[in-house]
């Protein structure tokens, strides 16, 4: 049997690999990404102050999880239907939310984790703070329900999402250090391999 189940359409350029550590399929998000999958597979990516929502129907066993960047840009009206890029917080959540949707997940069913919005760099604007804000917003306004959350605090956040169970297992991070606007992003996501040993695992 094909590990590699077919990804739903429009998600092919996800970087996907086998992880013999947890024995299945892992799906890793990038900034501006997201995905969505019917599959028994996992879904990966690491945050600083940067959100992620994971949201899943468990009824149906589908989810799917967002990276964004920053609450808010263009009104959802004059970007381009077939843009993908997630940056922005009002943009990443309508799209995920859609395309559960209309890949079989039902609205009544969804429940939604957040996670991210580190303070990352000490003398920085509180860019995280702003994003958790706009995700609590945007929930509440939509309705949705909030089942987990972890947000805030100075580090980043290594997430594992497992759409089919709604489970997240997630690993801050705390002995990262980022000395520029223009390391840290990359920094933590190129530090994560050496990170992961000596953090601790929360479930959510």
């Amino acid at each position: 049997m094909n590990k590699f189940q077919p990804t739903l359409r429009g998600f092919e350029h996800i970087k996907r690999f086998w992880d013999s550590s947890r024995n299945t399929v892992m799906a890793k998000v990038l900034p501006g990404e997201f995905y969505v999958t019917k599959h028994d597979e996992v879904i990966s990516t690491v945050l600083g102050s940067c959100i992620s929502a994971c949201i899943y129907d468990p009824v149906m066993g589908i989810g799917g999880m967002n990276h964004f960047m920053l609450p808010t840009s263009l009104k959802l009206d004059d970007i381009d239907p077939d843009n993908t890029d997630c940056r922005y917080g009002n943009w990443a959540m309508e799209i995920l939310l859609n395309e559960i949707i209309k890949n079989g997940g039902n609205r009544q069913n969804l429940k939604v984790k957040l996670f991210g919005g580190g303070k990352i760099i000490r003398s920085m604007t509180d860019v995280g703070m702003g994003n958790i804000r706009f995700a609590n917003a945007y929930v509440q306004e939509e309705g949705l329900n909030l089942v987990a959350h972890d947000v805030g605090g100075p580090w980043p956040r290594k997430i594992v999402f497992h759409p089919e169970t709604g489970s997240v297992k997630m690993k801050k991070l705390r002995n990262m250090h980022n000395d520029t606007i223009q390391k840290r992003e990359l920094k933590y996501l190129h530090d994560i391999e050496t990170q992961d040993s000596g953090t601790d695992i929360e479930l959510f």
